[in-house]
């Protein structure tokens, strides 16, 4: 029988996972994520499907965004949550299928490895990131060209500036240590929440791990909306976010960050003031 997390003594972990209009996966996805813990957060990101009366049926938390608000909305939405809750950890997962359930217990071996580690020797992780990529597995799907082509891009981006050592910087697979993400002012709403985050959290002094995941993909063609499933517009859009984040960090990141230029692509950013 697998541990629920929220039964550790040392810390409370809770999962949490946005949705909006998740109506073919959801059902399936909290009957298995419910093998594995009691602590569920559902942030329904204002689904105009029948998510939101499929999720009265499971014993689990929900916010309900009154409109679409995007997908780092509902990540702030889900670590405020926590931090009020008084929970240690936040385990992130997405409800298309795309994330094994059943991987949540390495992450929460992973997290007692770290909090053991923390407690003794004053180190640890604070971000366990999940990484499609750090290892294959014989059944991994292969990923839309385009995909893995901005995220290979702007993985090697965030590495070369910041200092890094990621094979994902995408994955949405995710534990977090709540009391070092309260250092963090996070405000991007969108699909390039991630770019706001690594740079806050390199400017912060945070501790990253990896942890290897499946690449799973079950719908190559999922849209994230409007003009960003064009690749060259989602891309700009990613080194826009970074670039800004950068300069208003700048300050406290490694003498290798930079802010993104035209030549390299970003036709709306002028080469900042450093």
């Amino acid at each position: 029988m697998v541990q629920h997390p929220s039964t550790s003594e040392e810390h409370r972990i809770l999962v949490g996972i946005p949705v909006y209009n998740e109506e073919t996966y959801v059902g399936r996805v909290l009957e298995e994520v419910q093998h594995y813990t009691d602590d569920i957060l559902v942030v329904d990101d204002g689904s105009t499907d029948h998510t939101s009366r499929l999720l009265a049926q499971y014993p689990v938390e929900v916010i309900r965004h009154t409109h679409n608000r995007g997908y780092g909305h509902s990540m702030q939405s889900m670590l405020r949550w926590a931090r009020f809750e008084k929970y240690d950890w936040l385990i992130t997962m997405d409800c298309d299928e795309q994330h094994e359930p059943a991987a949540i217990p390495r992450f929460v071996e992973t997290i007692q490895r770290h909090n053991k580690v923390s407690s003794s020797e004053g180190r640890g992780a604070d971000v366990i990131s999940g990484s499609r990529y750090l290892q294959s597995d014989p059944h991994d799907d292969d990923p839309p060209r385009e995909r893995r082509a901005i995220n290979q891009t702007i993985t090697e981006e965030l590495n070369h500036r910041l200092g890094l050592n990621l094979t994902d910087g995408f994955c949405g697979f995710k534990a977090y240590r709540i009391e070092a993400c309260n250092r963090l002012t996070l405000d991007v709403d969108g699909y390039d929440f991630p770019m706001q985050f690594w740079v806050q959290a390199v400017a912060h002094g945070l501790r990253i791990v990896e942890e290897p995941v499946r690449l799973i993909y079950h719908d190559p063609d999922r849209s994230f909306g409007g003009p960003l499933d064009v690749a060259a517009v989602r891309l700009n859009h990613y080194r826009e976010t970074m670039c800004r984040e950068i300069t208003r960090c700048l300050r406290r990141l490694p003498a290798t960050a930079m802010c993104c230029s035209d030549r390299e692509g970003v036709s709306s950013v002028t080469e900042c003031n450093l």
